[in-house]
Formats: C-alpha cells, sequence, structure tokens
C-alpha cells in the first residue's frame, strides 16, 4: 500500500510499540504486527490488532494498573 501520510513510501510488514494513556494508566505494548513505511516510518494496524489492543488498554484501565509494559501476544 503505499502511504497516505508521505506519499511517497510504499508499506511493508513490521513492528510497532504502541502506547496508551487514560487517566491514570498508561500502556506500552511493543511488538504489535503492523505495516510500516519504507520512507517515513508511519505504522499502521488493521482493524483485528487494532480491537485486541483496545481490548488489553480497557482491563488495564479497570483493574487500576498505573504503568504496564507488555509485548504482544495475538488472540
Amino acid at each position: 500500500m503505499k502511504c497516505p501520510i508521505c506519499k511517497v513510501g510504499d508499506t511493508h510488514p513490521g513492528k510497532a510499540t504502541v502506547t496508551f494513556e487514560r487517566g491514570q494508566t498508561t500502556l506500552v505494548v511493543k511488538g504489535v504486527p503492523a505495516s510500516v513505511c519504507g520512507n517515513c516510518a508511519q505504522e499502521y494496524l488493521d482493524e483485528e490488532t487494532t480491537a485486541s489492543l483496545l481490548q488489553l488498554a480497557e482491563n488495564a484501565v479497570q483493574r487500576g494498573i498505573q504503568v504496564e509494559v507488555r509485548q504482544y501476544q495475538a488472540a
């Protein structure tokens, strides 16, 4: 896919680090599968991965986690 941000690079499979902040909770998830632009390094997540990450973040908020760093694990 052509990167919609820089309009120059093509994306390729890679990994991303995603950070969520809500209230007092900060969740960092490393090793998230993503499409990464070879030119500007913009990262794009698919719908299934995004849904999984949002659920992880919601669970962290509900448990009262202040800071958590974890490795991504596909459901």
